[in-house]
């Protein structure tokens, strides 16, 4: 039911989020779910097993109404964007007979993984009567080339320092090129430069997503953090049947720079979402507020695996291997949403799904990353656990994970959603 393939697919059709929405999509209409227009009502639910989702540029919730009790929600929540090398609004540059792009960099990446590497590019264009384009390059069109050692002799020894402005141009075109960003979206969409009212690109890894290991035992892909989650979620959300309770998949943008979108986790989307599903079934306002604290949330977003080369920047006890199971990820000062409470839910789930698991928490004298776990919970009062795969090379351009843990994932989310 859930194989590596697909999810290498995922990845590699998927470099931004409006891109993960668009194969989120498509999956679900393939597997029979409605597009509800999310400026319309939705139709009455009553009676009826109901599968459909709502989309809103790089965020979507998808939904399956029960035939049993539909009194309370099973939420899962992944985030679709990644750190990485935005487009400036006018980034063409020039600099010794090369035609350079000016980024912004988007969360906190690691820098020097996007050095010597081929480069697409890819986003999308919205048009001036509203309509959205998405775009990708065929192949590399840019590389942020390395200064060599002979002009850096001490590089190795004091390690690579980056200026964020100066030393992130990458390169595009040699000569005299006046070539226009807007210029080429228009060839890569085929539509005339002059219907284009805006255009959003960013920088991706040209290399597919691909197994590696002298036993293929490891997944190495850009956007593994958090497009690994979203695919296991999407993916879970296909199968799901004979489930109780209304099985929500929200997928937000934005969680790397905070979540404070209308897309993002701190916005109200999903609320707005979750309390139109309980007006469709019938339920009045007190109703649906007497549902959130009946429901559950499985946070999924990537966890730290333990790095061989590093192993003191752990805590021997709490600290993931990969292949070796799920994380469950804990903080005592709420960056990860976890509880004892919301604990049952995630070890019920695993014990269902016949899948082992760990525990990770962060040293004490080490930065604690946090998910949209404690944002959901806040805004909603519905119980959040956080779980996740563990990984290497987390913010990298390319990172790696286990392959027995990533198809663990969407068997721990299909068991929570069945409640």
């Amino acid at each position: 039911m859930f194989d590596i393939a697909s999810l290498r697919r995922f990845l590699d059709d998927s470099p931004t989020p409006h891109h993960v929405v668009a194969s989120a999509a498509r999956l679900l209409l393939d597997a029979g779910f409605t597009w509800f227009d999310e400026h319309s009502e939705f139709p009455d639910f009553s009676g009826a097993v109901v599968r459909g989702f709502v989309a809103r540029d790089g965020a979507i919730i998808a939904f399956a109404t029960s035939g049993r009790a539909n009194d309370r929600f099973n939420v899962v929540g992944a985030h679709t964007d990644s750190p990485g090398l935005h487009l400036k609004p006018r980034p063409e540059g020039t600099a010794s007979n090369f035609g350079t792009l000016d980024v912004e960099v988007y969360g906190s990446p690691l820098l020097n993984s996007w050095l010597d590497r081929d480069l697409d590019l890819a986003g999308h264009v919205v048009l001036k009567n509203g309509a959205h384009r998405l775009f990708r390059s065929n192949g590399p069109v840019a590389r942020l080339p390395q200064l060599a050692i002979h002009l850096d002799r001490t590089v190795n020894e004091n390690g690579l320092v980056l200026d964020k402005h100066a030393h992130l141009r990458p390169v595009w075109t040699t000569g005299n090129d006046d070539l226009t960003v807007r210029q080429w979206v228009a060839q890569a969409t085929a539509v005339p430069s002059g219907e284009i009212a805006t255009v959003h690109a960013q920088f991706v890894d040209s290399t597919p997503a691909s197994l590696l290991g002298a036993d293929g035992s490891l997944l190495a892909s850009g956007r593994l953090d958090n497009q690994l989650s979203c695919w296991a979620a999407i993916t879970s959300m296909l199968h799901i049947q004979g489930h109780s309770g209304v099985a929500v998949c929200a997928l937000f943008d934005h969680e790397e720079i905070g979540s404070s979108s209308t897309t993002g986790a701190a916005g109200p989307l999903l609320e707005h979402v979750l309390e139109r599903i309980a007006h469709a079934l019938g339920k009045n306002r007190s109703e649906y507020l007497m549902m959130l604290p009946a429901s559950a949330c499985l946070s999924c977003d990537n966890a730290h695996a333990v790095h061989p080369n590093y192993p003191d920047r752990h805590d021997a006890r709490h600290a993931p291997l990969i292949n070796r199971g799920l994380a469950l990820k804990v903080n005592s000062n709420q960056r990860y949403a976890s509880s004892t409470a919301s604990t049952v839910a995630f070890l019920n789930a695993c014990e269902k799904a016949r899948i082992e698991h760990q525990v990770f928490a962060s040293r004490n004298n080490m930065p604690c990353g946090s998910t949209i776990g404690p944002i959901t919970a806040t805004r909603l009062g519905i119980d959040t656990v956080d779980v996740g795969v563990p990984q290497l090379s987390m913010h990298s351009a390319r990172e790696v994970c286990g392959v027995s843990d990533a198809l663990d994932l969407p068997k721990l989310i299909t068991a929570f959603l069945r409640g």
